[in-house]
C-alpha cells in the first residue's frame, strides 16, 4: 500500500473475536494480539501516520530512516547510561522479564507483509517497538492487569479499536477472577492518563532514552498510577509465570 492509494481494511469482527477468546485463554499468546490489531484498526493507524508525518518530530525520524529496533536491541549501549536514566531502567526491565525488542517483531512477523510505502512501514514498525518502552513510562508491569492498563491507555493514545477491545475483555476476565477489585477502575484510569499525556507515538525516543525517567514522565505528563498499584495481590497473581503455572 502507499499513502496515495491507501484504503483503510475493513473491520473483521469475527476474525478479532476468535483471536479475543485465544488471548484471554493464553495472555502469552502475543500474536493474537497482533491479529486483533489488524482486525480492528480501521482508518486509525493511517490518520495517527499521517499526524506522525506531519509534525516536526516525525518528519526528522523518516528523513533519517531510523530504525526503533535497532536502538532498542543495542543492550551494551543501554547498559552504559546512567542509572535512572530511560534506557537504563528499559534494558533492566527487559532482562528482569527475561524478553527482547526482537521478541515482538518474530510475534508479528505476519502483520507487516504488505507495505510499499516505506515511511509508513517504518511507522508501523516503530509504534510496535514502543510497547515495552511505554510500559515502563507508564509504570504498568507486566503482569495481567498491567497489559490491560497498558492497552487501555494505548487505546486513548491511539484510537485504535483493537486496543479498545482487548482492554475490556482483559478487564472484564479479571473482573470475574479477581471479584471485589476495582479493575475496571485501574484500566479506565489508564485510559484517562492516555487522554491527557503527550501523543506517544511522535516523541523522539532515541533522545528519551538518554534522559532520567522522572524528567521525561513529568515532560509527558504521566502521573503514579496508584489505583493499579493498590492491587498488589492482582498483579502478583497475573504475572506471566502465575498464569502460566495456573494452566
Amino acid at each position: 500500500m502507499t499513502t496515495e492509494s491507501y484504503v483503510a481494511q475493513p473491520m473483521e469482527f469475527r476474525k478479532a473475536w476468535r483471536a479475543l477468546k485465544a488471548l484471554i485463554a493464553d495472555p502469552e499468546d502475543t500474536r493474537q494480539v497482533f491479529t486483533i490489531m489488524r482486525a480492528l484498526t480501521g482508518k486509525s493507524f493511517y490518520k495517527q501516520y499521517l499526524q506522525f508525518k506531519a509534525s516536526e518530530t516525525g518528519l526528522r525520524i523518516l528523513e533519517e530512516q531510523r530504525d526503533l529496533l535497532a536502538t532498542l536491541a543495542d543492550r551494551e549501549a543501554l547498559k552504559a547510561l546512567p542509572d535512572g536514566t530511560v534506557g537504563k531502567t528499559y534494558i533492566d526491565f527487559m532482562e528482569r522479564e527475561g524478553i527482547t525488542a526482537e521478541g515482538l517483531v518474530e510475534a508479528s512477523e505476519d502483520a507487516y507483509t504488505d507495505f510499499t510505502d516505506k515511511d509508513m512501514e517504518r511507522y508501523a514498525m516503530r509504534t510496535r517497538e514502543m510497547h515495552d518502552l511505554w510500559h515502563v513510562i507508564t509504570g504498568y508491569g507486566r503482569d495481567g492487569l498491567g497489559e490491560v492498563c497498558v492497552v487501555a491507555f494505548s487505546y486513548a493514545q491511539t484510537k485504535s479499536l483493537g486496543f479498545a477491545a482487548i482492554a475490556l475483555m482483559g478487564a472484564y476476565d479479571f473482573s470475574r477472577k479477581f471479584p471485589g477489585n476495582r479493575i475496571f477502575r485501574a484500566a479506565w484510569q489508564a485510559y484517562r492518563t492516555g487522554r491527557k499525556a503527550k501523543w506517544f507515538p511522535g516523541q523522539d525516543w532515541e533522545h528519551l532514552l538518554t534522559l532520567p525517567l522522572d524528567e521525561v514522565r513529568a515532560m509527558l505528563n504521566i502521573p503514579e498510577p496508584d489505583v493499579y498499584l493498590a492491587h498488589t495481590d492482582v498483579i502478583r497473581q497475573t504475572r506471566p509465570e502465575m498464569l502460566a503455572a495456573a494452566e
